[in-house]
């Protein structure tokens, strides 16, 4: 049945209004910046303030992303209308030529973490996937397990802060999730061996430092909203299959996220995910049994 005109607007406006969002979303959110406080140089402090996205953006999220439902056009204007999104977006334009890789975005956190008197068991690093997780799950994030995701990153800005955010804290496990903003393009084209080669520095990174290392999966996504252009079923399906084998040979934890959250097309399903990229909190749920499991499992 051909659609009407108002339809057809209606999906255009859909469309426009989500591309806003995802696009605003994946660039690294920051917020509470000071341009007139911006430091130049080698400095003793080159991050004149706490640069994690505040709790009413936080909240913003988790009402679009985490809780499960079916986004609405109306509920994706009001996000891009809120002067909690309109902060981020100034903050983010702000620091994009002074941090690229988000070494600001944890270093207070660090800095905590490095003040008790015993280090985290796991770090979490990854994206946007591993960022959402402290809100659909904060338990599981409790100090001894710790989240450095950084929203919209790709590999190379990961393995640029992985001594920061991971060697420095020493913990036993690493667990890295990344690669969806990598096959986005996010950081501009690159090539598969480009983003083996992160992984790869990463992994030997932690292991040189007597980190126990758990790799991850990229979950599916049959299209990116921000990224219309990019078909990613094929290039997901084949940089799993790398991370399964590369594991396999360098006797590394694997966990298949994948397999268990992808439907028969390689797209996320609509009651795992309310966007097709990020998890919500059903799709969470799978991902810590698995999660859970990998951790705990004997080190080999």
């Amino acid at each position: 049945m051909a659609k009407s005109v108002e339809d057809r607007i209606t999906g255009k406006r859909m469309r426009r209004a989500r591309n806003q969002a995802w696009s605003l979303m994946v660039c690294g959110l920051l917020a509470g910046l000071d341009a007139a406080a911006q430091p130049i140089g080698i400095v003793e402090n080159p991050c004149p303030s706490e640069s994690m996205p505040s709790a009413a953006f936080g909240k913003l999220v988790t009402e679009l992303l985490v809780e499960p439902h079916t986004i609405t056009a109306e509920e994706l204007e009001r996000f891009n209308d809120s002067p909690e999104l309109a902060e981020v977006v100034a903050a983010n334009r702000l620091y994009a030529g002074q941090d690229w890789p988000g070494l600001c975005r944890f270093r207070s956190a660090n800095a905590r973490v490095l003040s008790r008197s015993s280090s985290p068991r796991v770090v979490f690093m990854g994206d946007s996937i591993t960022e959402n997780w402290q809100l659909a799950d904060p338990e599981f994030f409790d100090g001894r397990v710790v989240n450095r995701g950084i929203s919209g990153q790709t590999t190379a800005q990961m393995l640029v802060r992985f001594r920061a955010d991971v060697v420095a804290l020493r913990p036993r496990i690493v667990h890295i999730l990344a690669g969806t903003n990598d096959v986005a393009g996010n950081t501009g084209p690159m090539t598969t061996q480009d983003f083996k080669n992160n992984i790869m520095s990463m992994v030997d990174l932690a292991q040189a430092n007597g980190i126990t290392v758990v790799v991850a999966s990229i979950p599916p996504a049959a299209s990116f909203t921000w990224r219309p252009e990019v078909k990613p079923v094929p290039t997901i399906k084949a940089l799993n299959e790398w991370l399964r084998e590369y594991c396999a040979q360098q006797h590394i934890r694997y966990v298949d996220y994948y397999s268990a959250l992808a439907g028969s097309a390689g797209e996320f399903p609509a009651e795992l995910s309310n966007d097709g990229v990020h998890p919500n909190l059903n799709g969470y749920a799978i991902m810590r049994r698995l999660a859970e499991n990998a951790l705990s499992a004997r080190r080999r």
